[in-house]
Parts: C-alpha cells; structure tokens; sequence
C-alpha cells in the first residue's frame, strides 16, 4: 500500500543521513519512478526531502530541518517506565531494558531514575511469578490449568479455562471459566497451589457483562456502623480517604458497605479497644462470640 511505504520512506530516511532512488526501489520492490512520485507526494505534505544528482548524490532530508521523532512524550515515558517496571516486579525475567530500547527513540531525554515505584510482588514472589507465567501460557495456548484451592470450606481441585491474569483489590487474581462449577470465577493466586498445565484445549466463551470486570465479583453489599476512637482518625483515612467518618462529640462514626464478613471483623479487630460496632445489633453479638472465644483461648 502506498501509505505503508510512505511511512516506510520516511522511516529510512530519519533513520539515514542519506539514500538512493534504486535503493529505495529495491527495498520495497517498486520501480524507480514510482519512488521519485512518493518523494513528491512527502514534499507536498511539508516534508522537505532534496534530491541530488552526481556521485554522491541520493536522497536526504533538507539540512537544518527537525522532524520530532518522539512518537512518545517524555511524560508518557515516564509512565511507561513505571509500568514496565512494576510488571517486572512479578515476572522471571527481566524485559524492560529490551522493551524501553525499542519504544524509547535514541534521541529521547528520558531519566530511567525511579521517580514512581510500584511493586506488584509479595511475600511469595517466586512462586507468583511461577504462577502468573505458566497461566498467561496457558491463556496464549487455550489450554486448561489444574490445581488445588484453599479456601474458608476446606480445599478442592480446580480445572478452569483461564481467560486473564488481573491485579485487584491489593491480590493477584486468575479468571477463566470452571469446570466444575459451570460458570466464570476468580480465584486468589496465593491460595492457589499444586498447579498444573494441561494438553486440553478450549474455545473462548463470551463473558457476561460486568463479571470480567468485577463488578459483581462480590454482590450484595452490607452495610455496618463502627464508632472509632479519635486517636485512630490517621488509620481511618490512611483505608478509606480524608472524608470517610462523620465526627462525633464521642467518636469518629463510620458508615461502611462490606462483603465478607470474616474480612471486616479481622479489620474492626485490629484496632482493638478503639472500635465498637454499633448496627447491626446482629454484628454486635457476633463480635461478643468471638471476643469470648479469643479469652477462653488465653485463659
């Protein structure tokens, strides 16, 4: 297409002080003539390319005239590095040099300082990375992935068709479809073990609205209504932002939505004697039960 070798010229032509009608013919397999009409058609769009004749003739860019080669910004850049670098951080081997060498042009004042950090690894990096490599194989390869999960009801083998490999709500997660259960699921990579690639292959199946998002990974919100200690207020807005509680003559009131239960009284827990649930009054006896297991467990 006469676009593609447009571009192709012009490429050529940033990338070398200076080139040749034949060369440029040969190279893309066009005649001679039909060359010299595309150099005409890149000065009509402003590009100053000079013909000269002789021995040391050829083809050039007019001296004195810049073309910005940066197809990136020094800012988008920037993210890039940051990006890059935080998917290394859970990967097994290195690609960010080899990535910013092709993306970054020669003549691009980058600083490669760390100026954002981000890193996706944790306490089981190893076998993260492990993990996360042998399922984006899969993913390339449409092939299921066995594996044993742990999780509040006990533990059971898995197979599932895995669609994507996602970073949400400060874990790792796999999605795909479940065989066992017949339907899409996410399942947590650090309860995920004994995992194993398998020669079954599947055929993609389309995904409900809004379940490969997220967004009904966890439904039916409750609500729950915690007073808190003033001296914690940094702790309160450290989870969940500067304006999160109503202040109180007694207290920092908190209206939270929630989804696990196990999750929120751990959380509520952790701030030992500086927290006391007031609604729901079932939550409250809950929280009594468990308090009193905790000191017959001391005691």
């Amino acid at each position: 297409m006469k676009l593609d070798r447009l571009i192709g010229i012009l490429t050529i032509l940033m990338q070398n002080e200076k080139t040749t009608a034949p060369a440029l013919a040969g190279r893309f397999e066009v005649s001679r003539r039909t060359i010299l009409r595309d150099i005409d058609t890149l000065c009509l769009a402003g590009i100053p390319v000079a013909t000269t004749r002789g021995g040391d003739g050829g083809i050039s860019i007019m001296n004195g005239y810049k073309i910005n080669k940066n197809v990136l910004t020094t800012e988008e850049l920037q993210t890039l590095v940051a990006g890059l670098k935080s998917i290394d951080s859970v990967s097994q081997k290195s690609n960010f040099e080899s990535l910013m060498t092709k993306l970054a042009p020669s003549d691009a004042m980058i600083s490669l300082t760390d100026s954002v950090v981000i890193d996706l690894s944790s306490h089981y990096k190893d076998s993260l990375s492990e993990k996360i490599a042998l399922f984006k194989h899969a993913i390339a390869e449409h092939k299921t992935v066995c594996f044993d999960y742990y999780y509040d009801k006990g533990e059971m083998s898995r197979e599932i068709e895995p669609y994507f490999v996602e970073f949400r709500w400060n874990a790792w997660y796999v999605f795909g479809w479940c065989r066992l259960r017949g339907d899409f699921r996410r399942f947590k990579m650090n309860r995920l073990w004994n995992y194993e690639l398998t020669e079954d292959t599947f055929i993609l199946r389309p995904v409900p609205p809004g379940q490969a998002s997220g967004e009904y990974a966890f439904p039916e919100p409750y609500n729950i209504k915690i007073r808190f200690d003033k001296s914690v207020r940094f702790r309160l807005i450290e989870d969940y932002g500067l304006h999160c509680y109503e202040e109180t003559s007694d207290g920092l009131l908190l209206s939270l939505d929630y989804t696990n239960k196990e999750y929120i009284f751990s959380w509520i827990l952790g701030f030992g004697d500086k927290a006391e649930i007031l609604e729901p009054t079932e939550m409250r006896a809950e929280l009594i039960a468990l308090a009193k297991n905790i000191f017959n467990l001391y005691n």
